[in-house]
């Protein structure tokens, strides 16, 4: 068992040190002038990368957020089960993310989809649609980067086959992001 262990662990450490810091801090740089420019961030995924999607918007909401001058506008195309799931049913799994995206969507805002394999179809077809309506995209990929990869205008490559170390990859993607604003910008009081 403990070899198991060590082994996940070190070849996490590998994953995690292959991270391209600087498409982190463009990813950051974009973050910051869509808050400022007051336009609205839009994250999406499937299944772990739904649920790192919805944490991110957490913690960018309470911990980037709260207490602070400058606020940032952002949701999960994925956390409204509801029309997700009436998407999915009476339309097509495809569309639910990209029909959703359409109701808010305006040129210069930012959708950041994550997928492991790169290949969700209606995670495409939202990073489709986000650059034909102008929108910045941001692409949290695995494995070779897929199709997402190449449709991202910013994409950030977790480089691993494991989904296990994909997704964890992409959680400390979304800390870094969401803890540079917390810890580099002051908080005032309530």
């Amino acid at each position: 068992m403990i070899d198991f262990i060590t082994d996940y662990r070190n070849k996490l450490q590998g994953t995690l040190g292959a991270i391209p810091l600087d498409k982190v801090a463009q990813a950051i740089e974009w973050l910051r002038t869509a808050r400022d420019e007051e336009r609205t961030i839009f994250t999406c995924g499937n299944g772990g990368s739904a649920a790192t999607a919805s944490h991110f918007v957490c913690d960018v909401l309470k911990g980037a957020s709260y207490n602070r001058p400058q606020r940032f506008r952002i949701q999960c195309l994925s956390d409204n089960q509801a029309t997700l799931t009436a998407y999915s049913n009476d339309v097509s799994y495809d569309c639910a993310l990209v029909e959703v995206l359409k109701n808010y969507a305006r040129p210069g805002d930012i959708l950041l989809s994550i997928s492991g394999s790169g290949n969700s179809p209606n995670v495409l077809r939202a990073a489709e649609y986000a650059n034909q309506a102008g929108l910045k995209t941001i692409g949290l990929t695995g494995r070779d980067g897929g199709q997402l990869g190449r449709l991202s205008q910013l994409e950030i490559n977790v480089a691993d086959p494991h989904m296990g170390r994909i997704e964890d990859g992409h959680m400390f993607i979304c800390h870094m992001i969401a803890y540079y604003f917390m810890e580099t910008e002051k908080a005032g009081g309530c």
